[in-house]
């Protein structure tokens, strides 16, 4: 569903991402981490279309985003950190108008939109105006945008970030369900970018470390979790593995 080939990014002189390769099969759930500054979201905004890389591609349900950038672009869901909305519109206003923009088509938008404020828990605010709602609830809106066109990959990077612990729960038991869905809905791949690593434990089968620019790691947690250790020791391995290497080789 997710293939990344080769993808290198450069600003100037700098090398933000170097040659990254990994593949995410359908209804995968994967945690994207490394540090700030690593190359996560720049990565992802390459696998969504958003920036083109310096080299490689990215291939989206078949489509590549060099040669078929269309359809590719709509085979994706994006929730970026800070959600795309307009505090001005109401939900369900707001939907209908991002189902257009996506091409849905207007015959199938009423039903797109209505399976949208079900899946994402907004059918009681559907009248609201986005800028009136809690912090929760513009991240719901902001997954709204992101599955309202029914994409079979869905790309989010941290999408709980500054909710408190009944909102994060929610918000992880909506990216499970969308994985898992019941019998008829879509099932979506997922990417998930974040600094929570707890997240990860609780909703992904495998991970990708990536640091500076570079894969550092690309396993399933049964084999992370082997031995008792924790995401978080893995993670501090990994990085402090990859900044003794840099020392090494300079000095």
């Amino acid at each position: 569903m997710i293939e990344a080939r080769g993808i290198s990014r450069r600003y100037g002189d700098r090398l933000a991402v170097d040659g990254i390769s990994f593949e995410v099969a359908r209804g995968e759930v994967v945690g994207f981490l490394g540090p700030n500054g690593a190359g996560k979201t720049t990565t992802m905004r390459i696998l969504t279309g958003f920036l083109p890389p310096t080299d490689g591609t990215a291939v989206i349900d078949g489509h590549d985003m060099l040669t078929d950038p269309l359809r590719a672009r709509r085979s994706v869901g994006y929730l970026p950190e800070i959600p795309p909305l307009y505090p001005e519109m109401d939900v369900e206003g707001y939907l209908r108008f991002v189902a257009s923009i996506k091409g849905v088509p207007r015959a199938d938008r009423r039903v797109a939109v209505e399976r949208t404020l079900v899946r994402c828990g907004l059918a009681d605010v559907r009248r609201r105006v986005i800028g009136d709602l809690s912090k929760g609830y513009r991240q719901r809106v902001g997954l709204g945008q992101a599955i309202v066109h029914d994409p079979p990959v869905l790309i989010l990077d941290e999408p709980t970030v500054g909710l408190d612990p009944v909102q994060i729960r929610e918000i992880r038991t909506l990216i499970a369900n969308l994985a898992r869905p019941e019998a008829g809905g879509t099932q979506h791949t997922v990417i998930l970018s974040t600094h929570i690593l707890s997240e990860v434990e609780a909703i992904c089968q495998r991970v990708i470390l990536i640091h500076r620019g570079r894969k550092r790691l690309d396993a399933s947690m049964a084999e992370l979790m082997q031995g008792g250790s924790g995401l978080e020791a893995v993670f501090a391995r990994e990085t402090a593995r990859d900044e003794s290497e840099t020392e090494a080789s300079t000095a």
